[in-house]
Formats: structure tokens, C-alpha cells, sequence
């Protein structure tokens, strides 16, 4: 069986008989579609993936199965690239240097369900698992809003915030992670149990260090949660409408604010929420409607939409977090390849006269949308701003005049861990990795650092953090 990626030379259908009784997928059409993710979001990422694809797709169903794959692929020095649902936006799941891809989405079980805690395997995907505890009276403190789609350990190992974080902080936070079960990538796999502070050395790696399986996360009692849309005259008194309700006791699942301009692409709140004005939207729960009402007045905003999950269902609606985060970049991608996005940090204290000034500056192609968040127990706001690209030289100016007002950029447009939101290597997890994938097969093509580091000893690396 010949290489799909081009980028191997072993025998792949020796191999994929060796890793039996693993299912496989070898058939090229769907090899391909698996090394895919939402990296199209970005058109300097489309260019750069777009032909990069594994060689073999696996789907092992057990941790054993696992294992296998993983001895296997060590064995041979295989390239190996980890898959959950391939809602990314990175390309954090495809396999730069061809190879195994290992799809997660057999290893789906939810384990246990605590009172204030689940355990589950990797491959579950969220929908699923928020189903299962919101029948128990719980849900997940922080999820994405692809829930339909992503798997839990997608999601720990490539994100960082969600739906909940403006409540219940980054997913990095103390106490919403609390066990992380990890395989080692070698000829006799190691488990590797991350509780505590360690549990950083492995969240939001990107899987280059290790092989989640199993998580233990915290869980939150569940709401009756309102789907609410408030419209206001001008952004700026959406943003403040957006800070006050942040800020204030209601017990908000999301507090989203997004340019009038990004309404034009939601095509399934036609007649229901007007254009042309900016929108607030949020996650309520029932009983504290008559305050969020309030607010929205005080605020100069009427509400437009406010429904309960019977009424989103009967109504045939998405649900209100569709209109958030980067759903919000993908609704308008359905309609109008034009355009991409940006991701930056407005820091504490937040205040409305940032975003006033940054307006005057940014340009007619910027079209705002923040995500309130706690982070470190501060209260910020994430742009993530649609853009009418033109030229990657202009992405970069505008990155560019957000950090020279005083809102730091994550590059969302590199599939390099270094060049994203830590901007700097971080030597933990590379030691990490050097313990658990020694043969540098773990996504490696993904850390700028990792070729410059390899050959030292982990002790050796994890010093330079300090440095």
C-alpha cells in the first residue's frame, strides 16, 4: 500500500495488519478527510495543510488498543497524529509529517458520574457526556460551542476556553480539570497519572507530549438555561451591557457581544432578530430573567429572542452558543469565503473607552465580537474579531494596532504551538514530552522548539523554563 502523505516509506498494509485487532481506515478519500480540521478558517493555514494527510487512520476502542497502536508505531518510528472530532482551528489534528492517525472517537464511554465530578475516556464527545450529566442535575463548567462535535479530550488537549468561562474561568483554572490519564508513545507504553499543578504539563499541548485516554473533571449543577439575544443602538452600548451583566450576579453561562455587521451571516435569525444592530447574547438561567431584563434596559437594549430548550427545539433554532465564540466565524463562513478572524486578550480592568478607541483605528474590515471571560479570577474579554481578509500582510498590521493599544494577539492564523497564544516555548511541556514520546513521534512538526531540544535530557529542558 503506497504512501498517502508522500512523506513515508514503510509498509502501511503490513502495518495495518500488525496493529490488529485495532480497526482501520486505509481507504485514501477517507485518510484524507481525517487530516483534516477547521484549519480553513484561516486562509494562510488553508494554503499551508491543505495537502497534508496521514497515511493510515486507526480507531483503537480500549486503552489496550491503544497501547497497541502506539508500541506499534514506535516500533517503526512512525509518525503518530491524535483525532478527536477535528473541530480545531489550528490544525492542531493533522499530521504535518504524515503517518498513524490515531481517531480517538471509539474510546466515547463516560465512566462515572460523582456528585461533583465524571470520569471519562478521551473520545467522548461532549454532547454526549453533557447529556448524560444533566440527567444527574449537573453539566460541564466549561465546553465548546462544536459540543456536537468535539470529544472531551479534543478539547482539553487543544482548547483553553468556552462556553462557561466567563463564569467559571479558563479550563486551565484550579479545580475544572482533575485527573489527566496518559500513555507514553513507546515499544511498552506507560501510564502517567497528571493530578494537581501538573496537570498544566499536559492541557492544551496540543498532544505532543502524551496520549490522553482518560479525564476526571469537575462538574457544575445544571441550569434552566434561557437562549437570550438583546440588540442595542451602538457597540459600545452592547459592550457595556455585556461588562454589566459579566460583572453582576446573574449566574451567566456565556455573555458574548458581536458588531451589528456579523448579523448579516446568521441566516437562521432572519425576521427574529432585527440587522443592523449589534447583539448581546447569552445563556440566562429562568429564574433570573427579570434582573437580565433589567440590565438590558438600564443598557438602552430591547431582548428579541428569549427561549428555553423546548422552544429552541420546536422552533427548529441552533442553540443561543452557536452565535458564539467561533461558531460565529463558521456562520459567516457558510455564506462568504471572505472572511477570517483574529483572537485577541483585552485585559483587566475593562472599560468602554478601549473599545471606542480601538474602532477608531482598526478600519471598516474588523468587525468586533468579544467573549467575556474570567481569567486568573479577572474579569477580560476575548476579541475575536471577523476580518474582510485581503492580504496576510494586512491580518498582521491590524494583530498589530490591537498590541499597540494595549490588547496582546494570539496568532490564530500559525499551526505552531510557539507562535500562538504563548508566543514562547513552554519547556514543561517539552521535558514532558522527551519523558513520554523520547522518539519525537507526537505531532512533533507542531513545536517550533522541540528540534533544538531533543537530544537534551528532560531535567536539561524543563530548566530553560525558568529562564
Amino acid at each position: 500500500m503506497a504512501s498517502i502523505s508522500g512523506k513515508t516509506t514503510i509498509d502501511w498494509a503490513a502495518f495495518a495488519a500488525d496493529l490488529a485487532p485495532v480497526e482501520v481506515i486505509d481507504e485514501p478519500v477517507l485518510v484524507r478527510k481525517r487530516s483534516r480540521d477547521f484549519f480553513w478558517y484561516s486562509p494562510i493555514l488553508d494554503r499551508r495543510l491543505k495537502t497534508c494527510f496521514g497515511d493510515l487512520v486507526a480507531r483503537p476502542k480500549s486503552p489496550a488498543e491503544m497501547a497497541r497502536c502506539l508500541s506499534l508505531a514506535a516500533r517503526h518510528h512512525v509518525p503518530v497524529t491524535l483525532r478527536g472530532g477535528g473541530t480545531g482551528n489550528y490544525g492542531q489534528s493533522v499530521p504535518m509529517d504524515g503517518g498513524l492517525i490515531i481517531d480517538t472517537t471509539a474510546m466515547g464511554e463516560v465512566l462515572e458520574i460523582g456528585p461533583d465530578f465524571v470520569r471519562v475516556q478521551a473520545g467522548c464527545n461532549i454532547l454526549k457526556l453533557n447529556t448524560a450529566l444533566k440527567e444527574r442535575g449537573r453539566e460541564l463548567p466549561v465546553f465548546p460551542s462544536t459540543q456536537d462535535i468535539a470529544t472531551i479530550g479534543g478539547f482539553i488537549s487543544g482548547g483553553s476556553a468556552g462556553i462557561g468561562t466567563v463564569s467559571h474561568g479558563m479550563l486551565r483554572d484550579a479545580g475544572n480539570i482533575l485527573e489527566i490519564r496518559v500513555l507514553s508513545a513507546e515499544e511498552t507504553p506507560r501510564e502517567v497519572v497528571f493530578t494537581g499543578e501538573q496537570i498544566n504539563m499536559i492541557h492544551h499541548a496540543w498532544g505532543i507530549n502524551g496520549v490522553i485516554t482518560e479525564l476526571t473533571l469537575r462538574t457544575v449543577p445544571t441550569e434552566d438555561w434561557i437562549g437570550c439575544i438583546a440588540t442595542f443602538d451602538s457597540y459600545s452600548a452592547c459592550y457595556a451591557a455585556g461588562m454589566a451583566l459579566a460583572a453582576s450576579h446573574i449566574r451567566r453561562k456565556l455573555c458574548s457581544t458581536l458588531d451589528a455587521r456579523i448579523g448579516r451571516y446568521f441566516d437562521r435569525l432572519k425576521e427574529i432578530v432585527p440587522e443592523g444592530r449589534p447583539m448581546l447574547v447569552t445563556l440566562v438561567p429562568r429564574g433570573q430573567m427579570e434582573d437580565f431584563r433589567t440590565l438590558v434596559a438600564t443598557n438602552g437594549g430591547r431582548i428579541d429572542l428569549a427561549m428555553d430548550e423546548d422552544e429552541r427545539l420546536a422552533r427548529k433554532l441552533p442553540h443561543a452558543f452557536e452565535f458564539s465564540y467561533n461558531h460565529t466565524t463558521l456562520q459567516a463562513l457558510k455564506t462568504d469565503r471572505k472572511v477570517t478572524y483574529l483572537q485577541i486578550l483585552c485585559p483587566a480592568p475593562l472599560n468602554v473607552a478601549k473599545i471606542i478607541e480601538l474602532q477608531a483605528v482598526l478600519g471598516d474590515d474588523v468587525y468586533m465580537h468579544h467573549e467575556f471571560s474570567r481569567m486568573g479570577g479577572q474579569l477580560v474579554a476575548f476579541d475575536l474579531p471577523l476580518v474582510r481578509y485581503t492580504t496576510d500582510e494586512r491580518l498582521y498590521q491590524i494583530m498589530s494596532l490591537y498590541e499597540a493599544h494595549g490588547c496582546p494577539a494570539s496568532d490564530p492564523h500559525s499551526c505552531i504551538i510557539e507562535e500562538g497564544g504563548m508566543k514562547k516555548a513552554d519547556y514543561r511541556h517539552l521535558a514532558w514530552k522527551k519523558r513520554l514520546d523520547p522518539l519525537g513521534l507526537l505531532n512533533s512538526a507542531k513545536s517550533r522548539e522541540w528540534a533544538r531540544v531533543r537530544n537534551m535530557a528532560p531535567e536539561a529542558i524543563e530548566a530553560l523554563h525558568q529562564t
